[in-house]
């Protein structure tokens, strides 16, 4: 029972984000971020919350558009960019008569 409950509340916050991000996204920007949550849901769910804040805020004057979208895109990514370092340790033997 409780199960059903938890489920059913978390369905209805889901619902609740969808109108939210249906009001403040055009079609296309909305269709560019569906398109985002087939390949990195992550990312999808990153982006949303950041749209969801901000339209709390009143930060945006009216519906966010696509290259808005892309903008914030943008900044995530350059603050989510990782440079990946490899870093090679070669086996140290502990004789010395090679010297």
């Amino acid at each position: 029972e409780q199960q059903a409950a938890k489920k059913e509340q978390e369905k209805a916050a889901e619902d609740q984000r969808s109108q939210i991000l249906k009001a403040i996204l055009t079609p296309q920007a909305r269709e560019r971020l569906s398109n985002i949550a087939m390949v990195k849901k992550d990312k999808a769910r990153k982006i949303e919350d950041m749209l969801i804040m901000n339209a709390q805020r009143g930060a945006f004057g009216g519906q966010v558009d696509e290259t808005q979208l892309i903008q914030m895109l943008e900044t995530i990514n350059e603050q989510t960019q990782h440079q990946t370092k490899v870093t090679i340790q070669r086996r140290r033997i502990d004789d010395d008569d090679d010297w």
